[in-house]
Parts: structure tokens; C-alpha cells; sequence
């Protein structure tokens, strides 16, 4: 197979990083909160939904196809490029790589810093007649701190054990950081994923809608 090579088609780095810093979720008819439905804020389950398959094991390394796991983006302005991992451009690295639309697959791992959306490009020619990429996306980690996808961090593309909500009005809350550093100051803690309402402790004020097999999350006054 030949090298493969593409560009990430991506908003401008501002809106993703108000986007995956202000990880929405909406509160369900029973109290419930669960995440908007917006493209890479998703907090939906973890794993392979019913009839949805994880993209197929590609090669590794890198050029040898476009942002495969482990391999490294650099930072642009309104797109991201892929870079050698050792290189000084090298900005954050695929930790989970799938086909399609990330509404419609697996959840990335918790502590994914964001996430990068590839569009289909399959080039009339090239040097060798290869160059697809199909849809998919990009689960991506910092290279560097910060990293807003860990616990408490105030970003990510998930809601986990460890992170603060505040109330965003109508019945919902967004993420934001436990340092109370940001613009919007904590009011609730996730302590604790269950399976049901009915085991998290007696002290919840909040329930959080995970997702995964543990989806709801028991949340506690900062």
C-alpha cells in the first residue's frame, strides 16, 4: 500500500477549544443529565453500539495512513496536518482511530483532550493510486499539559468521574474545571458512576448521565 496523505478538516482552533472545553449536558425527564448531541462533545456509551462496527486494523507508523493510532498532528489554524511524533510541530497524539461518524461509533477513551473529525477524500490520482482516507475521527491526547480530558480538567469530549459541572440555565449543566480557575466556577463534583439512580449515595444532589455500562453519575456540592 502506498502512502496515504490528507488534511484534517477541522473548525478553527478557537471554536474546538470552546467546544471541548465546554462539554454540554442536558438534564432527562427524571433528573438525569445528559450530554448534548453536539459531534465531538459526545458522551455517548462505551463500546461498539448494536450493528456498529470499530474501524478495521489499519498499518502503523507514520505516512503510511492518515492519523492512524499513535501517530501525531500538529496544531493549525484552521486545519490539523500530520507530523512525524518526533518532530517540534508534533502536538498531540491518536490514542483510538474509527470509521465513520462519532455519533454513530464507540466512545473515546475518558481522558481524550479532544477530538479531530476526518473527512472522505479520495483523490482522483496520485503517485501510486492510493491516497483514500475515509470518514472517521480521531480520538486525540496532548502531547503536553493541559490536558482537559483528565478528571476535573474542564474539558475532553466526556464527562467522567472526577469532573465539576455548573448549572448552564433550563435544566442544564456544562463542565468546567475543579480549580475554580475558569470563567465559570464549579458548583458540582462526579464522584461516583452507577448503573442506576438508586446506588448512588443518599448525600447525591445531581445525576449525570456517563453513559457506558456505569452511565449514570453521582454528583455532590463542590
Amino acid at each position: 500500500m502506498g502512502v496515504v496523505r490528507g488534511r484534517v478538516t477541522a473548525y478553527a482552533l478557537l471554536i474546538l477549544v470552546a467546544v471541548f472545553t465546554a462539554t454540554g449536558c442536558q438534564l432527562s425527564p427524571d433528573g438525569s443529565a445528559g450530554d448534548s448531541a453536539e459531534g465531538a462533545a459526545s458522551g455517548a456509551a462505551e463500546g461498539t453500539a448494536v450493528g456498529q462496527r470499530p474501524a478495521t486494523p489499519r498499518p502503523t507508523g507514520y505516512g503510511t495512513v492518515f492519523l492512524s493510532i499513535d501517530e501525531c498532528s500538529s496544531f493549525g489554524i484552521t486545519s490539523f496536518t500530520e507530523v512525524p511524533c518526533t518532530s517540534e510541530r508534533a502536538a498531540a497524539r491518536v490514542v483510538a482511530r474509527y470509521d465513520g461518524r462519532v455519533t454513530d461509533g464507540p466512545s473515546c477513551p475518558a481522558t481524550t483532550d479532544f477530538v479531530l473529525h476526518i473527512s472522505e477524500q479520495r483523490p482522483a490520482a496520485d503517485e501510486d493510486g492510493d491516497g483514500a482516507v475515509p470518514q472517521g475521527y480521531a480520538c486525540m491526547r496532548n502531547l503536553q499539559a493541559p490536558h482537559p480530558g483528565d478528571p476535573g480538567g474542564g474539558g475532553g469530549p466526556r464527562t467522567i468521574v472526577g469532573d465539576c459541572v455548573y448549572s448552564a440555565g433550563r435544566g442544564e449543566v456544562r463542565e468546567t474545571a475543579c480549580d475554580g480557575k475558569s470563567e465559570k466556577k464549579p458548583e458540582y463534583r462526579v464522584t461516583e458512576a452507577v448503573g442506576k439512580r438508586f446506588n448512588c449515595p443518599t448525600s447525591t444532589a445531581l445525576y449525570v448521565q456517563l453513559g457506558g455500562e456505569r452511565p449514570v453519575g453521582c454528583a455532590k456540592p463542590v
